[in-house]
């Protein structure tokens, strides 16, 4: 088809030059056989903050089945949906799978409660905005650290293309057709998810993809659990076949979908699916958030996951001190051996504080713990980026004697 072949990320592209761009030079290899995008795409496979995806809910929380979808394997999911439609399209595909497994780097514990409830704590104490988007760029920017070759750390340094597609790829829309956007305006300028549509193609595939991963999966793990009981199931079925003639299978949904919008993508229409399409896919989202997202059995754990974020930012929250502040954590900490460890808070405090003595962090520093904003959004960014088992450890080790 290569629909969109000609709108590719490639030196002939008049994007080229702000795609490839990066906030200071990257170290270069001899003899290294990647380009750009390879290079993101192994920095972010690299990094610990995709590492911990594996851990972090989803839509359900800590599922005993292997079976059952983590945040991780949606990433993967996402990846191999945009590589279809970028191989299909022409598209750049080593861009798209960069941004692909890149696009969740930000999502804090426990799905999108957790989400909120940092919101609201940065918003109270910070006041700032926190959406996990934003969060990815930050991540990626900032706090996410890889050894060069003379062994100094430095964070991902990511290309603007995959930074843009990171920030821009919320999937909570209900979009028929996206065109990318034609300037490359500073990330910092988004304020909101979705206000702007992604720089490139790739990033186009991957925005749509996040739902094509999602919607259906969500389906399949919610039948497995016995979430939809048997007249949910008949309304689904109605659903899906009034559209499509078939039963409903999370196979044959991705298929179609991807098949969908690669038949339907072009210059004229942008990345587009069908009338058709696009209706029944804001139908499987409306049936998902009435029966799934917002079923008895997966908002019951709500109130825990608030607790556990709440409790574990007050104890750290508490230890604000002005320039004592880091004597009081480690005073307060000392009470609490169980979470004292090379990846404890004292940790986060000592790489990316604004001490010299103590930054272990060859740039500027991220953070001034003396500062009583600035340490509570350490706080904040350092709960962002746990796994749920550490979360529930944290917690556990709190309130345990």
């Amino acid at each position: 088809m290569n629909e969109l072949k000609k709108f590719a990320a490639g030196a002939d592209n008049p994007k080229w030059a702000d795609m490839i761009t990066r906030s200071t030079p990257l170290y270069k290899r001899e003899g290294d056989i990647r380009d750009e995008f390879t290079r993101d795409y192994t920095r972010i496979l690299h990094c610990t903050a995709f590492r911990r995806l594996k851990h972090k809910t989803q839509v359900f929380f800590s599922p005993q089945s292997d079976h059952i979808c983590t945040r991780i394997e949606h990433v993967l999911l996402v990846e191999s949906t945009a590589s279809s439609i970028a191989a299909s399209l022409g598209l750049n595909l080593e861009l798209t799978r960069a941004i692909a497994i890149a696009h969740d780097l930000g999502h804090p514990p426990f799905g999108h409660k957790g989400e909120k409830t940092i919101k609201e704590l940065y918003r109270k104490y910070v006041g700032e905005d926190f959406w996990h988007e934003k969060n990815g760029v930050f991540i990626a920017d900032n706090t996410e650290l890889l050894s060069d070759d003379e062994d100094d750390r430095q964070p991902l340094n990511l290309t603007y293309a995959v930074r843009d597609g990171i920030i821009s790829h919320c999937g909570e829309t209900t979009d028929r057709k996206l065109f990318p956007r034609a300037e490359a305006i500073r990330l910092e300028d988004f304020n909101s998810p979705n206000c702007y549509p992604p720089f490139t193609y790739e990033a186009c595939a991957v925005k749509m993809s996040d739902t094509i991963s999602y919607i259906g999966r969500d389906i399949e793990d919610a039948i497995k659990l016995k979430i939809l009981d048997e007249a949910k199931l008949k309304e689904l079925s109605e659903l899906f076949e009034g559209y499509t003639h078939k039963r409903f299978n999370n196979s044959f949904a991705i298929n179609h979908l991807i098949t969908d919008i690669c038949q339907n993508s072009n210059e004229q229409n942008g990345m587009s699916f069908s009338a058709e399409t696009a209706a029944m896919l804001k139908e499987l989202k409306e049936f998902n958030g009435r029966n799934i997202y917002q079923n008895e059995r997966v908002v019951r754990a709500d109130k825990y996951f608030e607790l556990i974020i709440n409790e574990i930012f007050n104890l750290l929250g508490s230890c604000f001190d002005g320039d004592n502040t880091l004597n009081r954590v480690k005073e307060t900490l000392e009470r609490y051996p169980n979470i004292m460890n090379s990846s404890s808070f004292i940790g986060w405090l000592r790489t990316y504080s604004g001490t010299p003595q103590i930054s272990l962090l060859k740039e500027k520093p991220i953070y001034d713990f003396s500062n009583r904003t600035s340490y509570f959004k350490a706080v904040l960014d350092y709960i962002s980026g746990m796994t749920d088992k550490y979360a529930i450890d944290t917690y556990n080790a709190i309130i345990s004697f």
